[in-house]
């Protein structure tokens, strides 16, 4: 049997050990593929945990995740440091998470408390017309401890924020736009970066020139 390919963004030390060490999984043609209505009803009914990374791209991200650990230390920090440029205070923890210096304790009542940003691994599962955006937030997102959903209160204050930032956007150019945007927050134990707070913000059919003035990003080739 020829050996695969190694990708480019691996080492061949990192790409041998991935190719020793895992397990059987599933073609990527074996996964399902989630169109807006099913990613819709999946949001509503809070199934968060069918959604899936492609068998291939569970095994790159493994890989990167485990490059960047070796590099930062953690995923957090490298999210701090390149992606958000956002410095912890020096009363941050390993345990609370890394704590900034914020113009408003409301999650998303300043533009200079979040960053919004492409997701640097979006779901491939997702079918091709859905954008995964991530909305970073300085100001924690209360929840309710008894269950780790966010408040009726956070919800109402998350509901508004996508309506303004989003969806009147996309309003300019479409009356219905509201029914092409949802949001979500994991819960923690479905967090990929448990430290920085944190929500997805999902659109379907949005035009790049958008997307672009809402992350200050162009999409990557």
């Amino acid at each position: 049997m020829p050996t695969p390919a190694v990708p480019s963004s691996w080492s061949q030390g990192e790409f041998e050990s991935s190719q020793s060490k895992q397990r059987p999984i599933p073609l990527d043609e074996q996964t399902k593929v989630f169109s807006w209505e099913n990613v819709r009803d999946i949001v509503e009914t809070n199934r968060l945990d069918v959604i899936r990374r492609k068998p291939s791209e569970r095994i790159v991200y493994k890989a990167w995740c485990k490059n960047i650990i070796a590099t930062y230390g953690s995923i957090t920090k490298y999210m701090c440091v390149e992606r958000l440029r956002w410095g912890p205070l020096p009363e941050s923890s390993a345990e609370s998470g890394p704590a900034f210096d914020y113009q408003s304790p409301t999650p998303f009542a300043d533009t200079r408390d979040f960053n919004i940003l492409r997701n640097d691994w979006p779901y491939g599962s997702f079918a091709p017309d859905i954008t995964h955006l991530i909305v970073w937030s300085k100001p924690r997102i209360e929840i309710d401890p008894q269950n780790g959903l966010v408040t009726p209160e956070s919800r109402q204050l998350v509901d508004a924020f996508v309506e303004r930032t989003f969806v009147k956007r996309l309003e300019q150019d479409d009356p219905l736009a509201g029914k092409r945007v949802l949001w979500f927050k994991n819960w923690g134990a479905l967090q990929s970066v448990r430290g920085l707070e944190h929500i997805h913000v999902l659109v379907k059919d949005a035009p790049g020139s958008i997307v672009e003035e809402w992350t200050g990003e162009k999409e990557v080739e």
